[in-house]
């Protein structure tokens, strides 16, 4: 836990000092907010319908910075050859990608916490309860972070950075198109790849409508937990290389 702990630290200053981590920050909560003016405040009616809207058009941007986030969690320390030292020193590799892990997954949820003052609104001036806020963010925190998972594997199979952000956005990209491939397909494939998608079933019919399904929790937990393990199980490969 020490060596996470200090991983974890050390990565979180990283993006707190670095002005990738401000610029990817304010670029999110710029985007949320034109995207907010132009559903909420257009004229229509503050609801549960805007408020839809709003975790709809959130989500893709979440995934975004997601990728953004991740993609040079390990690459960069590859190209800056202190993974060296890190593959010296006595720390698992499970504990290297735990904690780079968890930093970006920490300030992605600053920056969600930045951006809750758009949904308060339609609260205060709509028909929307505090309840469907918190389901909608947790959906929007478990999504995120399964796509870090995937920005980390993505950044532990490459020293260059701009190959793992190549990698994690078709990773992302992919699992978002299952639920189109399932429409083509007969049962059970159907079923099966429709189950798979990443936003359409888990997001989309649960979360963004404020409500928490337990295989929509699950399946967001299974795919940060199984990206991660690649990524322990590539660096472990790689480092005997």
């Amino acid at each position: 836990m020490r060596a996470i702990s200090i991983i974890y630290r050390r990565e979180l200053g990283a993006y707190l000092r670095s002005p990738l981590g401000w610029v990817v920050a304010a670029a999110l909560l710029l985007v949320d907010g034109i995207l907010f003016q132009s559903q909420a405040m257009a004229g229509e009616l503050l609801s549960a319908e805007v408020l839809e809207k709003y975790f709809w058009s959130t989500s893709g941007v979440t995934m975004f910075m997601a990728v953004v986030l991740s993609g040079r969690l390990i690459s960069e320390d590859r190209q800056n050859h202190s993974m060296i030292l890190l593959n010296t020193s006595p720390v698992r590799d499970s504990e290297i990608v735990v904690g780079k892990f968890l930093s970006a997954l920490t300030f992605l949820a600053i920056m969600l916490l930045l951006s809750v003052y758009m949904p308060l609104l339609i609260k205060v001036n709509g028909k929307v309860t505090g309840s469907q806020i918190f389901v909608g963010y947790l959906g929007l925190f478990l999504l995120g972070g399964a796509v870090i998972a995937i920005g980390v594997f993505a950044s532990s199979l490459t020293k260059h950075q701009l190959v793992a952000y190549v990698i994690a956005a078709a990773i992302t990209t992919s699992l978002l198109l299952l639920f189109q491939l399932s429409t083509r397909l007969d049962e059970p494939l159907r079923s099966g790849f429709s189950q798979l998608d990443l936003w359409w079933i888990h997001f989309q019919n649960g979360f963004m409508r404020g409500v928490v399904n337990v295989r929509d929790v699950v399946y967001y937990l299974a795919v940060t937990y199984v990206f991660l393990l690649l990524a322990v199980k590539t660096l472990e490969a790689k480092r005997w290389q």
